[in-house]
């Protein structure tokens, strides 16, 4: 068996007293999707950022290919190029077109020539099904012709994994298919994806792996139709009867 795209060895993250993640390990395989699920402030977020770098782990070690990118000497802004990450709230620039949008990490980030980024970008906009957007502000889009554009700016950069934080949870309801159908084509296209979700239904469709958050830990995990379907723990139990009803 290969080696896993992305390795988490018993991760710590605390904000104060606050404790938000405790011995975190998650094993992340080439082309799987693991959905993290669980109730607000149980730490999936954070575990998120930390993979990301946006937050430093107190203690344990997150492995990319086999590396050490919590290590201090390691240089973040080349680990983040190789990791693309959506948050809920899309984090467009209101003053530039959506390719504009799309093609500003390439020049800037990885100095791709702005020819070869602005061809690269329409593809990947028409990809997600907006190249006819691409000279829009994004203030004239709806909230999930936003978040596919987020997307597709993530995505243009090639990353070896991609993290997807509640990328619905802004949206109307009557929005989030279209984000969702996006998300389905992507994990049959192989990408490697950890990502957030309240989505149930989508869940058991899409992930290879679930992880039931509670406390920081992973309480429970496993495949979906285990852990949705016949969750072992009392409180995945309980967390899932809510989401029900």
């Amino acid at each position: 068996m290969s080696d896993p795209v992305l390795r988490l060895e018993n991760v710590r993250k605390s904000f104060g007293d606050n404790v938000v993640l405790r011995d975190v390990s998650l094993d992340v395989a080439a082309g799987e999707c693991v959905v993290l699920i669980g109730a607000s402030g149980s730490g999936k977020s954070t575990l998120l950022r930390c993979v990301n770098l946006l937050e430093r782990v107190d203690d344990g070690v997150v492995r990319l290919d086999g590396e050490d990118i919590t290590d201090p000497r390691v240089d973040a802004d080349r680990v983040r190029a190789r990791i693309g990450i959506v948050f809920q709230a899309y984090n467009l620039f209101p003053h530039l077109s959506v390719l504009d949008n799309v093609t500003l990490a390439p020049i800037l980030v990885h100095k791709v020539a702005a020819e070869q980024a602005r061809s690269e970008a329409l593809a990947m906009l028409d990809r997600v099904g907006l190249a006819a957007k691409a000279a829009a502000r994004p203030d004239s889009l709806s909230g999930g012709q936003q978040q596919r554009v987020a997307i597709a700016r993530a995505l243009v950069n090639r990353p070896r994994l991609m993290l997807l934080d509640e990328v619905t949870s802004a949206l109307d309801p009557e929005l989030v298919g279209e984000v969702l159908d996006l998300l389905r084509e992507l994990k049959d296209d192989g990408l490697t994806m950890i990502l957030n979700t309240h989505e149930m239904g989508f869940a058991r469709q899409v992930a290879d792996v679930v992880c039931f958050l509670d406390g920081g830990v992973i309480l429970e995990q496993g495949r979906p139709e285990q852990v949705l379907g016949a969750p072992a723990h009392e409180r995945t139990q309980r967390f899932l009867s809510r989401l029900t009803h």
